[in-house]
Formats: C-alpha cells, sequence, structure tokens
C-alpha cells in the first residue's frame, strides 16, 4: 500500500532548544498510525511540523508532492487536518460557528457535512446554538473532532485526543476514530495512553528525545520488553 505522508529527516527548534533530530517516518494510506513516547519526546512537534505551525527542515511528502513551508491554511487545503492537543476550540463562539471554521478552506454547501457530523455526535444539532466554551471537557474534545471532520480531510492529526477525559468518553471518541478509519480516513495520532493507541493503530512509532527509538506493527511492539515497561506497566 502507497504512504500517504512521509516524513524524511524532519528536523525542527524552538529557538535555540532543537526537538526534532531526524525524524523519518511514513503514514500508509487508509491506516491508523500511532506515535508513542516520554513527555518531551517530540511527539506533539511532530505533528506541528507535518502542518507547518512550527519551522522545520527535512522532507515532507503528501500524496506524493513535496509539503512546502507555507501557512498552516496551505496544508488544510492539501487535505489534513489537526486536532491539536488542549481541543483548541474558540470558546466565544457557537457550536455551529466552530464547525463552520472547520469548512473555511472549502467551496460550496457544507449542509451534508454537517448532517454526517451530528450523525457521529448527535447533540450538536440540539445545542449547535451554544457557545463552545460552556460545553464540557469531553464535549468541547467531541466539537474539535467534529470540526476536523468538516474539512473533508485525507489526512487527521490527533495530539491526545484522551487528555483529561473519563473512561467513558475516551472510549467512545476512539470508537468513532475507528469507525472513520473503516471508512477510509487515515490517522496519524499521538496518544499517552499506550493501550489503546496500540489497540487502535495498525503501526506505531516510539519516539525518544526527537527521534525515532522503534517502530514496526502495533502487534509486535506490545510485546517488545522496553514497550512492556515503560509504556504499558508489565
Amino acid at each position: 500500500m502507497a504512504a500517504l505522508l512521509e516524513l524524511d529527516d524532519v528536523r525542527a527548534r524552538y529557538g535555540p532548544v532543537q526537538a526534532l533530530h531526524g525524524v523519518s517516518l511514513s503514514v500508509d494510506e487508509g491506516k491508523i498510525v500511532a506515535l508513542l513516547g516520554a513527555n518531551g519526546a517530540g511527539k506533539t512537534t511532530t505533528l506541528r511540523a507535518i502542518s507547518n505551525t512550527v519551522r522545520r527542515e527535512g522532507g515532507i511528502r503528501f500524496a506524493g508532492k513535496a509539503v512546502g513551508g507555507g501557512g498552516p491554511d496551505d496544508v488544510a487545503r492539501l487535505g489534513i487536518a489537526h486536532v491539536p492537543e488542549g481541543r483548541g476550540t474558540f470558546a466565544e463562539l457557537t457550536v455551529w460557528e466552530n464547525l463552520r471554521l472547520g469548512a473555511y478552506t472549502r467551496r460550496g454547501p457544507i449542509k451534508d457535512d454537517f448532517a454526517r457530523v451530528t450523525d457521529y455526535f448527535p447533540w450538536i444539532e440540539e445545542r449547535k446554538n451554544q457557545q463552545a466554551g460552556t460545553l464540557s471537557g469531553g464535549e468541547q474534545q467531541m466539537l474539535a473532532l467534529a470540526r476536523a471532520f468538516m474539512q473533508r480531510p485525507r489526512l487527521l492529526l490527533l495530539d491526545e485526543p484522551s487528555l483529561g477525559l473519563a473512561p467513558r468518553l475516551v472510549t467512545e471518541i476512539f470508537r468513532i476514530i475507528k469507525d472513520l478509519n473503516e471508512e477510509g480516513l487515515t490517522v496519524l495520532v499521538v496518544e499517552q495512553n499506550a493501550h489503546i493507541a496500540l489497540q487502535l493503530a495498525q503501526t506505531a512509532y516510539v519516539l525518544e528525545v526527537g527521534r525515532v527509538a522503534l517502530s514496526g506493527p502495533s502487534a509486535e511492539l506490545q510485546e517488545h520488553e522496553s514497550i512492556r515497561r515503560s509504556y504499558l506497566g508489565y
């Protein structure tokens, strides 16, 4: 299967601090790939490098074409949606206004997209005029996902979707991600919960201090001694 996304020796820094030291990875179309690692390993920076929200060097290719150094909106127009850590909803805007912003890179009516979103998140229909900042943490995470879906992406970048959520909501969100993947959406997910990430993804990469330390099929990594000790707790 052809790679939809390829990173080749990607480096990034924040001022004098080097965050990525040559990360290379690939994400096959139609697959879910997980990025694992401790805090500060470079997971979030890898997603930011892809979406051009941090200055970077090295090669990034999407759908066979080089991703240039334009702004995040240019990356979004390629078909890459980024849901950052902390949800990133616009608290002062309504649910509906947040969703409309998700479709800003597209032309044409969004009625069908809104209907599809409410199939996954039925509560949105009745609360579309509610201010986003008054939603619960779990609802805001779902809204962030729904806003990304409005973009009709080919690739979804997810940064810590389970952060701060109750186990029931985590299960629901990952069920939706799996359903979307089965419909053809490709996903690159950063997730601290290695158990759920390795169960969800077909392939995983482990980052350590800005470098890829391990990679392979998720089933194999679950049996790797260092993964079991460091991330799975047995």
